[in-house]
């Protein structure tokens, strides 16, 4: 993980004008959210594994379910996870395991970022931070 300095940290928007603004340019809304955070993910790679944009927010009034929300952007990261190649070293055979298992383990959940995908996020959030900025 690796964090990008940015002047949108702190800032206060309504959820549904961030959706709004940001889905349409590849962000989603990640599906690790709960009632008072989340994080917009923008997928930079999946080669072997992916690379994220992860932008932090957390409410500040309301809940993430109700109009109207309000919230504040946290400091956004670069996230890496690679994929681990073959088997799955923790796989278990029958037919519920395969409805619920679907998918291996990580080699590695909080892989190195290379740097060219460093170079990609600071783009990225420069990006964010203009359009932020003329919304």
């Amino acid at each position: 993980m690796i964090e990008l300095s940015s002047s949108i940290e702190g800032k206060h928007y309504q959820l549904y004008k961030l959706e709004q603004l940001l889905k349409p340019l590849g962000y989603t809304i990640g599906g690790n959210w709960d009632y008072d955070h989340g994080y917009f993910d923008y997928k930079i790679d999946d080669e072997v594994g992916y690379q994220f944009l992860r932008v932090p927010f957390k409410a500040v009034d309301g809940q993430l379910d109700s109009r109207g929300a309000t919230v504040a952007f946290g400091k956004p990261f670069l996230l890496g996870h690679k994929y681990q190649r073959g088997l799955d070293d923790y796989a278990a055979a029958g037919d519920f395991s395969g409805t619920v298992n679907q998918f291996s383990e990580p080699q590695d959940p909080d892989a190195s970022i290379p740097d060219k995908y460093v170079d990609i996020g600071r783009e990225l959030v420069k990006e964010l931070e203009d359009i932020m900025m003329t919304n």
